[in-house]
């Protein structure tokens, strides 16, 4: 079965960090979540190994790698035979370590499985307990013979995630270099809720992005733990001011209602 949800889906970036498992079954396509996109993963993941194990110098320089860090370039070149393990211990950085996937309890773990999800370069999006190698690949990347890889998932991932909202709240934490591989269309606009983390420092607020991506992995921990299922947006916002943060809602528009949680400290 592809990735469906009857209740919230949560829809998270993924990390440019990830820790690479030391031990595991190689990659196995056929075994990930929304089989449907299987051809399109392959598709990536045969342009990447080609690039990095026939050039790796002109993959390093494609895909942004410091000369320091040549290692990730052979780690692509391996993805179909290193160690996988699940996504949500792949996946690193300020987010993932404030969800800290892990130690929640066991019902948040098994809310997780369902209503968490991870967008990826490489394999489109995953769920948490995909297994999956380490890779690097940027949301901006471009392949040889393949193009952007973020214009491949936007072919290749509409039908698949408006099956995965289904009838519920789209909860879209990605960031706007992720946020191009699918575009939630109009029709689910009201079922669509985005967040922005304001750090406020003497009344006055911005965007700072280690307290954005740490409050997001509290509100994803904490919203995994508390079990609700809002329905919109403005149920959302509810939810999170009776968690203790302070939340406000912005107008609807045609891509979905953004809610600022303002902070104060990380």
């Amino acid at each position: 079965m592809g990735l469906t949800y009857a209740f919230v889906l949560i829809l998270l970036p993924p990390s440019e960090g990830k820790s690479s498992p030391r031990r595991g079954k190689p990659l196995d396509l056929t075994a990930l979540s929304a089989p449907e996109i299987t051809e399109a993963r392959a598709q990536v993941l045969e342009a990447l190994i080609s690039l990095c194990a026939d050039e790796p110098a002109a993959a390093a320089a494609l895909l942004g790698v410091p000369r320091t860090q040549l290692d990730l370039v052979d780690l692509n070149a391996r993805a179909l035979t290193s160690p996988t393990a699940r996504a949500d211990a792949v996946y690193t950085g300020v987010l993932y370590d404030a969800l800290d996937a892990a130690t929640l309890s066991p019902s948040a773990k098994r809310r997780a499985s369902s209503r968490l999800a991870v967008a990826s370069s490489l394999f489109g999006i995953v769920r948490p307990g995909d297994r999956i190698p380490a890779y690097r690949l940027s949301g901006d990347a471009k392949l040889p013979g393949l193009g952007p890889v973020a214009a491949h998932w936007r072919a290749a991932l509409e039908p698949v995630m408006f099956a995965a909202v289904g009838s519920g709240l789209l909860v879209d934490l990605r960031s706007g270099m992720y946020a191009a591989f699918w575009h939630p269309p109009t029709e689910l606009a009201r079922r669509v809720a985005t967040v922005r983390v304001l750090h406020e420092v003497d009344g006055r607020r911005k965007v700072v992005s280690h307290f954005n991506k740490a409050t997001k992995g509290r509100i994803v921990r904490a919203l995994l733990e508390d079990g609700r299922d809002p329905r919109t947006p403005a149920a959302l916002a509810d939810v999170l001011r009776d968690l203790g943060w302070t939340v406000e809602v912005a107008e609807p528009t045609p891509k979905g209602t953004q809610l600022d949680v303002v902070v104060t400290a990380v």
